[in-house]
């Protein structure tokens, strides 16, 4: 059996039991970790084609290889079972002792040999199954806080996994792209990341029309003053890789200002 093919059979053993009468917030997260577990059978996919020089090849992160990525990825899913220890238990659980030890976590990863780079990554997905798996109802319901978007609720925790895994996956470089999201995760992961310039006042004014694949045309402001801003427009896909860092904004209509760090 292929690392792909054991991940799909072992994918179907994380969803967490459905009550009765579920909370909104056990909903939530229902929802968010069966959206992971169909991500998670795509990156297992593409992790399982890439030999030791493609995954020494670079990404589309400055400064990483493909390994610096999968590696991230392992390292994301123990940081998010620290949250989910946290709202289980009360007890204070960071997803990261430090930046610095985050750091360099993925920098000694990165080189390893591709067969156990997977099965690292594999190890510590299952790890973030069991824990969501195991977490009492109530527990989704806790507060926790990310190191840089600062206090929610434990029930976004696969939310954030999800975004991780598809994003990272188009980092990837290998054949994945934001074209390949369902479209109500496209739709989604636009919000957020125009969500993510509210606020900045390193934020330049631009006023940002996406068009999705069916077809819906939406459109944002990205600071209160940019609806007078000349529009910039294009694919839902191309305007999430522009926000998002992933390209320059070169493939929009409308002249594409240089947007901050978004994350």
């Amino acid at each position: 059996m292929s690392f792909a093919d054991a991940a799909q059979v072992r994918s179907a053993q994380t969803s967490v039991p459905a009550p009765r009468e579920q909370s909104a917030a056990v909903q939530d997260a229902v929802a968010g970790l069966a959206e992971v577990d169909r991500a998670t059978e795509a990156l297992y996919e593409v992790v399982a084609g890439l030999d030791l020089r493609a995954l020494r090849g670079p990404s589309l992160l400055p400064g990483w290889s493909r390994g610096h990525v999968v590696t991230h990825l392992a390292r994301n899913a123990d940081a998010l079972v620290n949250l989910l220890t946290w709202a289980k238990t009360g007890v204070e659980h960071q997803m990261y002792p430090s930046s610095a030890d985050r750091d360099a976590d993925i920098a000694e990863g990165a080189g390893r040999l591709p067969q156990l780079l997977r099965a690292d990554l594999d190890a510590a997905c299952q790890r973030f199954a069991t824990a969501a798996r195991e977490l009492p109802p109530t527990a989704w319901e806790a507060e926790v806080v990310h190191p840089k978007g600062g206090p929610f609720l434990a029930h976004r925790v696969p939310w954030l996994r999800l975004r991780e895994v598809w994003f990272h996956l188009v980092d990837l470089d290998s054949g994945v792209g934001f074209e390949d999201l369902p479209p109500e995760l496209l739709e989604q992961f636009l919000e957020g990341a125009v969500g993510q310039y509210a606020d900045r006042a390193d934020v330049p004014s631009a006023r940002v029309e996406a068009v999705f694949p069916d077809g819906r045309q939406r459109s944002w402001e990205l600071t209160a003053d940019s609806e007078a801003s000349p529009a910039v427009s294009g694919a839902a896909a191309d305007v999430l890789g522009w926000l998002t860092g992933r390209h320059s904004g070169a493939r929009l209509n409308g002249t594409a200002p240089t947007l901050p760090k978004w994350l």
